[in-house]
C-alpha cells in the first residue's frame, strides 16, 4: 500500500476532471507533478507542488490553480484537510483511518509490504568489488562490496530481475607479479632465502600459498627458470587468490551469482569480435590524440594508434584500444566483457568503481552505449575512500596483508551487521570515516545500534503479550501524536523504497530505518510518562491488543530493510 502513490493519483484526477471542465488547459505534462512528505510535520501530512509546476505552462497563478485542486481534493473521503501554503503549495492532512488501514496493511502482508514491481522483471548486471586476484579483499573493496550488495538487494526488492557480478582481472600484468610473489615465497618454504623486490608482493598471506604450492609440485620448479614456472604459478595463485577473496566476500554476507574472468577473453577471438562490432558501425579507426591536457610528459610524442570513437558516445577524447606493439590496452578487454554482458540479454548494466576510476566513466558508459546502439544504460558508482579509527586515531595498517587494512580485519573487529550498516550511513560517492570504538557504542548516535535496539524493544514487548496470551488485534489504536508520527513514518517505507531504487541509493535505507527507529524510542519514551502509551496495558489485555499493533507493523519494516542492507535484526540487545 503506498498512500503517496494514491494520493497522487488522486491528484491527477483532480487534474484531469479541472480539465475536462475547461478550468485548465488539455493536454499538460503532469509528470512532474509530485505528492511528498512536507519538510514540517506540523504542516500536514503530505505536501503537492502541482499548482507550481502546471503555473507557467496553464498560464494561470499558482494560487488559482491550488484553490480549484483543493477544492477537488476536499471531497474525497481520505482528505482530513487542504491548505494552501505560500503561492501555491497544498498541505493535505489525511483521516485517522488511513494509518489504521497502513498498518494492518503491513501486517497483512508483512513480505510484501514495501515491495515494488517497478523492475518490471528487467534484468540488470550489477559488477562489484572486481578486485585484482593478487590479495585480500581492503577496507575499500569492503565499502563497495556492502554497496554493490545492498544495492541488489534493493533492486530485487523492487522487481528487477538481478545477476551479481565479480569480474576477475586475471589477464593484466599484476598476475604475474602475484606469480612471482608465490615463487618467492615457494623457495622460503624449501628454506631458501628470499628478497621481495620490484614490486612483489611481501604479505604474510602468500606464506600459505607457497607452502601449497611447494606440497603439489616438490622442488620440481627451484632453480628453474620463469618460462618454465610463471605460466603454472601464475594459475595455481590466481585460483588460491579467488579462494581468499570468497571467503572474505563470505565472512561479509556477499554471494555472487557469477564470476567472470577477464583472462577468458584472450586469445578466444572475442575481443576482436567486440572491437568489429564498433568497427562496422565506423568507430574504430587508425588516428593520433592530442597531447594532454596541462604540463606535456617529457616522453610524449604524436603517434598513430587504433583508436575508439569514443567522443561520438559523449567521451571527452577518443580511446585507444590496440598498443604500438600489437597489443591490447586496458581498456580492450573491459569493452569485450561489457559486449558480452549485452549479449548476454540484460536490460540494464551498473558497475560499483573505486573512486580512484572515476576517469574512466565516460569512456566506459560511451563503449555500452555504443555496442548497444544505445538500448543498454550504464550506471557507474563510485565508492569513496574509508578512513579508519579506532577511539579517534588512524587504524594502523594490516601486518597480514603487509600494506593495508584488510577486509576480514574489519569484520573480525566489529562483525558483519555492524560493517555493513556503517558502510551504507554515507552516500556512496561521500567520503566515510569507520571508528571502531564509535560503530560499536551503544548510543543513540551509533545509527546500528539505535535501529538494532528498537527491533529488540519491539521484540521484547511481542514475547511479553505473547507469554500473556494476547495477540495483535484486528486494529491499531493510534490517536496520540507520537503514535500518529511513528504510523506516518511507517507508511513512507513504500515510497522510499522506489525513490532508493530508482536512484540506486541504498543508503537511503539506512536513513529511513534510523528516523523510523527514532519515532519507535520517541513513542516508548512517551510511554515512560504517560502509561496510557505504554504497549502493554497491565491489566487490559484488550488494549495492550491494540497497542501492540503497531510496533509490530513497524518491526515488519525495520526486518525489511535490515534485509536489504544485509544486516540480520536482532531479538534483543546484550
Amino acid at each position: 500500500m503506498n498512500i503517496f502513490d494514491e494520493i497522487r493519483g488522486l491528484v491527477i484526477e483532480a487534474l484531469d476532471a479541472l480539465a475536462a471542465e475547461g478550468v485548465l488547459p488539455a493536454g499538460l505534462d503532469t509528470s512532474n507533478v509530485a505528492v511528498e512528505p512536507p519538510r514540517d510535520a506540523a504542516h500536514g501530512d503530505m505536501a503537492t507542488n502541482a499548482a507550481m509546476v502546471l503555473a507557467k505552462p496553464a498560464k494561470m497563478k499558482p494560487r488559482d490553480i491550488a484553490e480549484q485542486l483543493a477544492g477537488r481534493l476536499s471531497s474525497d473521503p481520505r482528505i482530513a484537510g487542504v491548505q494552501i501554503a505560500g503561492p501555491g503549495f497544498l498541505n493535505i492532512s489525511l483521516g485517522a483511518e488511513i494509518w489504521e488501514e497502513i498498518t494492518c496493511a503491513a501486517l497483512a502482508d508483512p513480505h510484501g509490504f514495501g515491495r515494488s514491481a517497478m523492475g518490471a522483471g528487467r534484468k540488470v548486471n550489477i559488477e562489484y568489488v572486481s578486485a585484482n586476484p593478487t590479495g585480500p579483499l581492503h577496507v575499500g573493496h569492503t565499502r563497495g562490496a556492502v554497496f554493490g550488495d545492498a544495492l541488489a538487494a534493493l533492486l530485487d526488492y523492487s522487481g528487477w530481475d538481478v545477476t551479481r557480478e565479480y569480474y576477475i582481472n586475471d589477464g593484466g600484468a599484476q598476475v604475474d607479479v602475484l606469480a612471482r610473489s608465490v615463487y618467492l615465497r615457494y623457495l622460503e618454504a624449501h628454506g631458501r632465502e628470499v628478497a621481495f623486490e620490484d614490486g612483489t608482493y611481501p604479505g604474510d598471506y602468500l606464506i600459505d600459498v607457497g607452502e601449497a604450492l611447494k606440497a603439489k609440485v616438490g622442488d620440481a620448479f627451484v632453480d628453474k627458470g620463469e618460462q618454465y614456472w610463471l605460466e603454472d604459478v601464475r594459475a595455481f595463485a590466481t585460483a588460491a587468490m579467488m579462494r581468499l577473496i570468497r571467503e572474505d566476500l563470505a565472512a561479509l554476507g556477499v554471494n555472487m551469482d557469477n564470476f567472470f574472468s577477464e583472462k577468458a577473453l584472450y586469445g578466444t577471438g572475442r575481443i576482436e569480435e567486440a572491437l568489429k562490432t564498433l568497427d562496422d558501425d565506423g568507430l574504430i579507426y587508425r588516428g593520433t590524440l592530442e597531447p594532454p591536457k596541462g604540463k606535456l610528459p617529457e616522453d610524449w610524442e604524436p603517434r598513430e594508434q587504433t583508436l575508439f570513437r569514443s567522443t561520438a558516445h559523449g567521451d571527452d577524447v577518443d580511446r585507444p584500444v590496440l598498443k604500438s606493439d600489437g597489443s591490447w590496452t586496458y581498456f580492450a578487454p573491459d569493452i569485450a566483457y561489457h559486449h558480452d554482458k549485452i549479449a548476454r540479454g540484460f536490460d540494464e548494466l551498473i558497475d560499483v568503481f573505486g573512486a580512484d576510476h572515476g576517469g574512466y566513466v565516460k569512456r566506459m558508459k560511451a563503449a555500452v552505449s555504443a555496442l548497444s546502439k544505445g538500448r543498454v544504460p550504464l550506471d557507474v558508482k563510485l565508492t569513496q575512500l574509508v578512513k579508519l579509527y579506532k577511539n579517534g586515531e588512524p587504524f594502523k595498517m594490516s601486518k597480514r596483508a603487509g600494506t593495508f587494512v584488510t577486509l576480514r580485519d574489519v569484520v573480525e573487529q566489529v562483525g558483519p551487521d555492524v560493517t555493513r550498516f556503517h558502510m551504507l550511513t554515507r552516500k556512496n560517492d561521500a567520503p566515510l570515516d569507520f571508528d571502531f570504538a564509535k560503530v560499536t557504542e551503544q548510543s543513540k548516535d551509533n545509527p546500528v545500534f539505535y535501529v538494532q535496539y528498537a527491533h529488540a524493544r519491539i521484540r521484547s514487548v511481542l514475547r511479553r503479550a505473547e507469554a500473556e496470551g494476547i495477540a495483535p488485534a484486528d486494529k491499531p489504536q493510534i490517536t496520540d501524536p507520537a503514535e500518529i508520527d511513528l504510523a506516518r513514518k511507517l507508511a513512507e517505507w513504500p515510497r522510499l523504497v522506489e525513490i532508493a531504487a530508482r536512484n540506486h541509493e541504498p543508503h537511503r535505507i539506512a536513513f529511513y530505518l534510523y528516523d523510523l527507529a527514532s519515532a519507535l524510542h520517541a513513542l516508548w519514551n512517551k510511554g515512560n510518562d504517560d502509561m496510557s502509551l505504554r504497549f502493554v496495558q497491565d491489566g487490559d489485555p484488550g488494549a495492550t491488543a491494540g497497542k501492540i499493533v503497531l510496533p509490530k507493523a513497524v518491526s515488519v519494516v525495520i526486518s525489511a530493510g535490515l534485509g536489504i542492507l544485509g544486516v540480520t535484526p536482532v531479538e534483543e540487545m546484550r
